[in-house]
């Protein structure tokens, strides 16, 4: 039921107003701190769907280019959406640990703003098998999507009181096995820094935060609203492009960086290429531009 060509694509304290919203990690923002660049295979979405290539080798070419670490996304495994094998997991996992490889986390789609409550109750079953997968796979953090849009004869406020509590019971689910859960903002029923706040704050655990996507703010400034949630995130997509007023351009990543570095946040920032062509040529070039503007602001 889930379509790989359809993206479907913490804590807070006190009351749940926006402006009382409080940051998830507390860690001294001093230069011991430092990041890890992982790639996330959806870079290689189009190669990997059509079988020209496997994680085996994005695992390869990862090493080969440096990473620091890979986001094995589930959608790539075989036989998704049902979970893969305990030998096809712990198979990746060896070799990625051979290779000098970390896993930074792992996604799978998800729909959750959808009146049928039996079908969110099978969304949630969906995440809980996952996150036993991430788990096994030694993942930290599993990537979720709240949903693509407002359904029919319903308010944004009404979906959002579904989604958090179904939220809540796999957010449970993940503590017990260790892995944080956590909602990528991707311009669907989350548009704004605002609205994906007011989840977190509802959610209200340590176990739960935001995958923050670069390229997926596209309702208001994108720097004011990266800036407004960095501190809630517990992962990154780091993109190549924004789109804003109806314009795309280039991401300048200096700034982006600066914002990220005046964050609590430390650790991996995983970058995501979607530009057509070769992504075994298109990742490289960006790999660099993101390790040259990372390296200036962090001895700026």
């Amino acid at each position: 039921m889930r379509s790989m060509l359809t993206a479907s694509a913490v804590t807070g304290m006190g009351n749940f107003s926006l402006s009382a919203a409080q940051p998830l990690q507390t860690l001294d923002n001093h230069p011991g701190n430092r990041f890890k660049i992982s790639l996330n295979a959806y870079s290689f979405n189009e190669p990997l769907r059509s079988g020209r290539t496997s994680l085996d080798a994005v695992l390869d070419f990862c090493a080969k280019e440096g990473f620091d670490a890979v986001d094995m996304t589930g959608y790539y495994f075989p036989g998704y959406p049902e979970v893969p094998t305990d030998d096809n997991i712990y198979h990746l996992k060896r070799k990625a640990h051979k290779l000098g490889l970390e896993i930074s986390g792992t996604g799978i789609r998800t729909e959750f703003a959808i009146p049928d409550k039996l079908k969110r109750a099978e969304e949630v079953a969906f995440v809980k098998k996952w996150i036993e997968v991430a788990a096994k796979l030694g993942a930290p953090v599993i990537r979720i999507f709240t949903g693509r849009a407002i359904p029919e004869n319903h308010t944004w406020q009404e979906v959002a009181e579904w989604i958090i509590q179904d939220i809540k019971s796999c957010v449970d689910h993940g503590k017990q096995y260790g892995v944080i859960v956590a909602v990528q903002n991707h311009n669907d029923f989350i548009k704004t820094a605002d609205q994906m706040i007011q989840i977190i704050k509802q959610v209200n655990s340590e176990w739960f935060g935001l995958i923050l996507d670069t390229g997926s703010y596209v309702t208001l400034e994108p720097y004011s609203e990266i800036r407004k949630t960095a501190e809630y995130a517990v992962n990154w997509q780091v993109k190549e492009k924004l789109n804003y007023n109806g314009k795309t351009e280039l991401i300048d990543l200096e700034k982006l960086f600066q914002i990220i570095k005046a964050s609590p946040y430390r650790g991996y920032l995983p970058i995501e290429t979607l530009s057509p062509g070769d992504p075994f040529v298109i990742v490289p070039g960006f790999l660099k531009q993101v390790r040259d503007a990372l390296d200036r602001v962090m001895r700026s």
